[in-house]
């Protein structure tokens, strides 16, 4: 069967999939009021809903599933979802994202269960700048976490680190020694200005020719690897053969390639992180569609995408975040915690 294409020629193979939109830590980049506006519990998708549409998104291309929330350990019984998802002769990749607070009680469990991969949130390694980005004191527990998925046997451990100007961004250097000694791959992250980040600005931002630039001054000369696939990082090897990535969504976007749908726990169905409307997968699928008339309406959301939202944002002449809190209030489904980051 040929990919499904959107209007730019982009096949939909990735599919993030949240699972709550709670989350256990109070990030500065994703989370930073101090109420929100939570999806009634009702509208949640069980498992054996998730599945289903699970099911058609893999019968139209996709082959890559990531468990995302909030924080996806906080959804009850999560290992036998991933067990669901692992057993789908179609998902030839299953990653989870994960602040790493809970993953010390979880780590085993899930890799029982059956998931292939796990990617963990590490802003910092100091505990006073931790306290200040999460609003927690949990950053022991995500070191353990960490050491535990070593110990559960995950060895493809990829670590994410959001930088901001003025808090972490010295900590580059820390962070990449403490992924090397870890046998994890680092990713540094532009703070990126999507839903929920009412506190980005530009200024804050810290690019990745900054982040290169600081990295070379402390290792040497950088080499950048050739890409293999649609992967959001571009990666680089230092001269001692440590590698690791850059999401630079902010400053050199990858829309052009960007292959990822999200669906929301409570069935909505987005083609851009950015996108301000989504499709109501919950409704049809409570009301009785078959999968037919799923695969129509995917196909037509698909096939109809035109999103290139990161590109248009870097256009725009005075940058601000994307929504206000009052905004984001009267619809949580444009909050990042809600449709997967």
């Amino acid at each position: 069967m040929p990919p499904l294409l959107d209007r730019l020629g982009r096949p939909l193979r990735n599919l993030r999939l949240s699972v709550t939109d709670r989350c256990n830590l109070r990030c500065q980049y994703c989370m930073p009021e101090e109420e929100y506006v939570w999806l009634p519990k009702a509208d949640v998708l069980r498992f054996e809903e998730t599945m289903r549409l699970v099911s058609v998104f893999v019968g139209l291309g996709v082959d890559k599933v990531r468990l995302t929330g909030g924080e996806p350990l906080l959804r009850a019984d999560l290992p036998v979802l991933v067990r669901m998802l692992a057993d789908h002769p179609g998902i030839r990749d299953l990653a989870l994202t994960s602040n790493g607070v809970l993953l010390r009680e979880h780590a085993a469990a899930l890799r029982a269960a059956g998931l292939h991969r796990l990617t963990v949130s590490l802003d910092t390694l100091e505990r006073e700048t931790f306290r200040l980005l999460s609003r927690r004191d949990d950053l022991p527990r995500v070191l353990d976490g960490i050491a535990a998925a070593a110990e559960a046997g995950f060895t493809e451990l990829k670590l994410d680190t959001v930088v901001i100007a003025g808090v972490n961004d010295g900590e580059l250097p820390a962070l990449l020694e403490f992924a090397r000694g870890h046998r994890a791959e680092l990713r540094f992250i532009e703070y990126m200005d999507v839903g929920g980040a009412t506190h980005w600005r530009l200024d804050r931002v810290v690019s990745r020719a900054a982040m290169l630039a600081s990295l070379q001054r402390a290792y040497g000369p950088i080499r950048e690897l050739p890409r293999t696939d649609s992967a959001p990082a571009d990666r680089f090897v230092l001269p001692d053969g440590t590698t690791f990535g850059i999401i630079s969504s902010v400053t050199q976007p990858f829309c052009r390639t960007c292959d990822r749908a999200r669906l929301t726990a409570d069935g909505m169905f987005y083609t851009c992180l950015y996108a301000r409307t989504g499709t109501d997968l919950r409704a049809p699928l409570r009301g009785g569609a078959d999968d037919e008339a799923l695969r129509t309406l995917l196909q037509t959301t698909w096939s109809g995408r035109s999103d290139r939202g990161a590109e248009e944002r870097a256009a725009l002449p005075d940058r601000q975040p994307l929504a206000p809190a009052s905004t984001l209030r009267t619809d949580p489904h444009l909050e990042m915690h809600t449709r997967g980051g």
